[in-house]
């Protein structure tokens, strides 16, 4: 059960979605989402809520929220331990700032790398994009919530945020999710992507 649970742990915000490819569409995305939710092998639903279980809710897929960002790749950023919403440390480390408008005011959020997770063949460009935003607590879910980036090759990269998720803990208290890092705290209502599972 241990060995499982650790290879859920480093794999729980990335496992299902960071095989996609940059022409995915967000109706695609949100499609594998339900599927891969609805399959108990899978999903990271308790045996109650699959009682009632059809699909989760999204806000309106909206253009608005496919945003071109500014990429700034950061220099001699030091690996440190993200806090998670248990004892869990992963090591991480800061790859790049996008700078973007939105609405006429510039915002900025920080994308990293898993240490580990960039071993593994496959996951070599993932990128991690945890972020949280006014609409948490309301209408999506407290903690915040992830998007799953490849490195792009442009300066100029594009973030949709109609791809956004939850973190499994969202779901079922027994995984370890990242913290969002309070410098990718958005002073603004990101409406789009997933919402809360629960009221």
């Amino acid at each position: 059960m241990k060995s499982f649970f650790s290879i859920v742990f480093i794999f729980a915000s990335s496992l299902f979605f960071a095989q996609e490819n940059a022409t995915q569409t967000a109706q695609e995305f949100q499609d594998e989402l339900n599927k891969s939710y609805a399959d108990k092998e899978k999903s990271p639903l308790t045996e109650e809520d699959f009682k009632t279980f059809t699909h989760l809710d999204f806000f309106p897929i909206s253009d608005e929220f496919i945003i071109k960002a500014k990429f700034i790749r950061t220099r001699k950023e030091k690996p440190f331990e993200m806090k998670t919403t248990t004892a869990r440390l992963p090591v991480y480390k800061k790859y790049g700032e996008l700078h973007f408008t939105f609405e006429g005011n510039e915002y900025k959020l920080s994308v990293y790398q898993n240490l580990d997770l960039i071993k593994k063949e496959g996951y070599e460009d993932y990128l991690f994009l945890p972020f949280s935003d006014t609409t948490n607590g309301e209408e999506t879910y407290i903690g915040g919530r992830y998007i799953d980036c490849r490195i792009q090759k442009e300066l100029e990269w594009t973030i949709d945020f109609n791809k956004a998720y939850n973190p499994y803990c969202a779901y079922n208290y027994k995984y370890s999710c990242p913290i969002v890092p309070m410098e990718n705290d958005l002073p603004i209502a990101i409406k789009a992507g997933v919402k809360k599972f629960h009221d």
